[in-house]
């Protein structure tokens, strides 16, 4: 028995509707993540001493370097995502940033949030949230609604010769 085709309709039409703003998801997601960051990493700049101190009782190996790098990687980051420019990359480098965070500054945290009998659980950890959002950033990419997109066409990639 086939299903009725009013319920065919419905279906098909929730399909379009759902294909057609599919843009949204990637954007959105670079537009706040990319604001968090740039914001981010504007305050370790503006707070450098800080971040440096915050670095060393990490016991993150040569503080001063390392803050610079994440500091601007997360400015230069948080602005190419917002802009939709070298998405994966950009996704993949803060990506890493959001591991180095679970290993050091959130690992109690991080790892109670998997007991049973814990009241947190691993999405009450913010590193882990970004992380999944950078992760799905590169594996999905930036969206339509980008620059990389624009790239693309521009370089003429992705599309298939005719022959």
């Amino acid at each position: 028995m086939s299903a009725p085709a009013s319920l065919k309709r419905l279906a098909e039409l929730g399909l379009k509707v759902a294909a057609a703003l599919s843009f949204l998801a990637p954007l959105v997601t670079r537009l706040v993540v990319g604001q968090a960051f740039f914001l981010t990493g504007r305050g370790k700049w503006q707070h450098f001493e800080n971040t440096v101190t915050f670095f060393t009782e990490l016991g993150i190996p040569f503080p001063g370097p390392n803050a610079a790098f994440v500091a601007s990687l997360e400015l230069v980051g948080g602005i190419c995502l917002i802009l939709g420019l070298f998405t994966r990359f950009m996704s993949a480098g803060l990506l890493s940033t959001m591991v180095v965070a679970l290993l050091t500054a959130d690992k109690d945290r991080f790892l109670e949030s998997w007991s049973p009998t814990s009241d947190i659980g691993p999405l009450d950890v913010s590193p882990f949230v970004f992380l999944l959002f950078f992760l799905w950033l590169v594996l999905y990419g930036p969206g339509a609604v980008s620059l990389d997109a624009l790239l693309k066409r521009w370089l003429g990639l992705g599309r298939k010769e005719k022959t």
